[in-house]
């Protein structure tokens, strides 16, 4: 039996970096060949062929060592004599994830631990909560939803204006902001219950401007452009973390006798984003292995199979639409606080794009791989910051990567919800004999 490994040729190696150079070199012309050069005289063009000349380099040189990376690759899965075991076992996906919730809980305890690595790292958990949000409805339930912004966008609206017009606090503004964000994926949910794949992408990419557009031109309401300011911070249990109140109350650092300071409240809401996104985990976790999560994971696989097990389609996936989306509003309730200040410029398409691909890139139903994907996409670009202007280009460049390395995502293995008995795997193997 012939063998599936590539064979190695220098020749073809060689031949095949040669011409994708080429074709590199040619589409770098136009783009890096010229630049135009303001002198006395005026605008002038001049030439950079030089730049041309390392545009074919580099991708010779990458064509190279890629076709080198894929043919090991090949030729070790070839050699492998046993079947081939989950990239994180099990136990090791567990203790992985216990070494980062410990990790968390001490970050703010660290001697490095300053107020502007507390404040990236409230942000990464952030993207991570709207990660794990957003996977119920595309990792689980398979439906691809480019509008998960407007969700996140009607949850610290609904905070912003409950607190600033009825006084409510920030913790009876969170329940009833996921509830009204809920609602709205209830109705996103029932106009594309019979969209699937490309459509369905459309119609909640539409839905998503539309929400936008409505906070723009509802001045008398949302503030319009300018947005709304000024908007309520947190308590603990009643305690605000102020210098001091002028009715003479108790403050936060009075109760218990410290210092005021200012890193009190970032430290308490990093730990309260922490929180919001362990409990998004663990209900995610959980509802998994309910009935529920086992009707998710069937629509996703087939919805015609589905159909035909007696499960209800349209009670599906809108019990999908509408937890991610109470997710994403109690989120969006977090964004609201932690800023104090909310406009329409903040839930734009692009957040949509960098939410989405965060699940993609960890691998979709991988809560783990979120976090990785949100630490990369998220937290490497708020660390550099000198690169910023780059930010875009990375983030296409490990788009493209990743799916040409693991299309499946960073950590796409996912345990099954349930497991076939001793008796249950002897007739599976007997059925298939």
């Amino acid at each position: 039996m012939e063998s599936d490994v590539p064979k190695f040729s220098i020749g073809a190696l060689l031949r095949d970096a040669g011409a994708a150079a080429l074709v590199a070199a040619l589409l770098a012309f136009p783009l890096l060949g010229f630049r135009l050069v303001d002198s006395a005289r005026g605008l002038t063009l001049d030439t950079r062929l030089l730049w041309v000349v390392y545009a074919g380099a580099a991708v010779f040189a990458g064509r190279i060592v890629f076709s080198l990376v894929r043919i090991s690759l090949a030729s070790r899965t070839a050699s492998a004599a046993k079947p081939a075991k989950p990239a994180v076992p099990g136990r090791a996906r567990f203790l992985f994830g216990i070494a980062l919730v410990a990790a968390a809980l001490l970050l703010p305890w660290l001697p490095f631990a300053d107020r502007n690595i507390i404040d990236k790292a409230t942000l990464i958990l952030i993207y991570v909560m709207l990660g794990w949000g957003l996977n119920i409805v595309v990792g689980l339930a398979g439906l691809l939803d480019l509008g998960y912004v407007a969700f996140y966008a009607v949850g610290a609206y609904s905070y912003a204006l409950l607190s600033q017009n009825f006084g409510l606090s920030f913790w009876i503004c969170l329940p009833l902001a996921g509830l009204l964000a809920a609602s709205f994926g209830v109705a996103l949910g029932f106009p594309v219950l019979r969209l699937r794949g490309d459509y369905l992408a459309i119609v909640t990419l539409g839905f998503g401007e539309i929400v936008r557009e409505v906070l723009i031109n509802w001045g008398k309401v949302t503030g319009g452009p300018n947005g709304i300011a000024g908007i309520q911070r947190p308590s603990f249990f009643g305690l605000p973390m102020v210098p001091s109140l002028p009715d003479g109350g108790t403050t936060f650092a009075q109760f218990f006798g410290l210092a005021f300071s200012p890193n009190h409240r970032i430290v308490f809401l990093y730990y309260l984003i922490l929180a919001l996104a362990l409990a998004t985990n663990l209900f995610t976790l959980r509802i998994r292995r309910l009935p529920i999560g086992r009707a998710w994971e069937a629509l996703r696989e087939d919805e015609i199979a589905c159909r035909s097990l007696g499960l209800n389609p349209t009670t599906v996936k809108l019990s999908a639409f509408a937890i991610g989306a109470a997710f994403a509003g109690f989120a969006g309730s977090f964004f609201a606080t932690r800023q104090g200040f909310i406009s329409p410029e903040s839930f734009t398409f692009i957040e949509s794009a960098i939410i989405l691909a965060i699940v993609v890139l960890g691998g979709m139903g991988s809560q783990i791989g979120i976090v990785l994907a949100a630490f990369l996409l998220v937290g490497l670009p708020e660390w550099f910051r000198e690169l910023e202007q780059f930010r875009m280009v990375a983030f296409g460049a490990a788009m493209v990567l990743i799916m040409l390395w693991r299309p499946q995502g960073l950590l796409s293995h996912r345990d099954p919800t349930l497991r076939l008995g001793e008796f249950g795997a002897v007739r599976a193997k007997e059925v298939g004999a």
